[in-house]
């Protein structure tokens, strides 16, 4: 497996990076934990006019504030003030735009990928290129996906409920 640490394969729309994310590999040094997970499930958040991001209406808050650095940034946050979701920014520095991992191999859903993974607020603004703690690799491989609807996002408008930017590592 190939360490990705070109940012050029970050800096693209979320909803390329989301499905680029694919089948790629995301390993965590934590607290001397090694832990390395196959990436099955990605959400993309298309900036300042999709209701269902936070930068949406240029919202830019001490909270929001690593949507708005180089791609490659590490975006996380508290939701519901119980679990940290991680997101990694892209399309470049001042379009915030950002992609969930919603799933990996082995713990489906958001909170349970960082739980699995050790991520927490440490990583937030840190880079995900050439970072010791957090690394994603490539294994050269292509992989299958389906779409489907964001989860979660009730507050959204009708348009951005219903856009086809989840997306699901096909299984055999």
């Amino acid at each position: 497996m190939k360490q990705i640490n070109d940012i050029t394969f970050f800096n693209k729309p979320a909803d390329q990076l989301a499905k680029d994310l694919i089948g790629k590999w995301i390993s965590t040094n934590i607290d001397n934990k090694m832990i390395t997970a196959q990436i099955c499930e990605t959400e993309a958040y298309l900036g300042i006019n999709d209701s269902a991001c936070h930068s949406y209406n240029n919202r830019r808050t001490e909270r929001t504030e690593p949507m708005w650095q180089e791609s490659g940034t590490i975006y996380v946050y508290l939701c519901y003030g119980l679990h940290y979701l991680f997101n990694i920014v892209c399309a470049g520095k001042g379009n915030p735009q950002a992609v969930l991992i919603r799933g990996v191999v082995g713990a489906n859903g958001p909170a349970k990928a960082t739980k699995l993974l050790h991520i927490d607020k440490n990583l937030n603004n840190l880079s995900v290129i050439n970072n010791p703690l957090i690394q994603i690799y490539d294994d050269g491989k292509k992989y299958d996906f389906n779409k489907d609807k964001r989860i979660g996002i009730d507050y959204a408008l009708d348009k951005d409920k219903n856009a086809l930017l989840r997306f699901i590592l096909k299984t055999k």
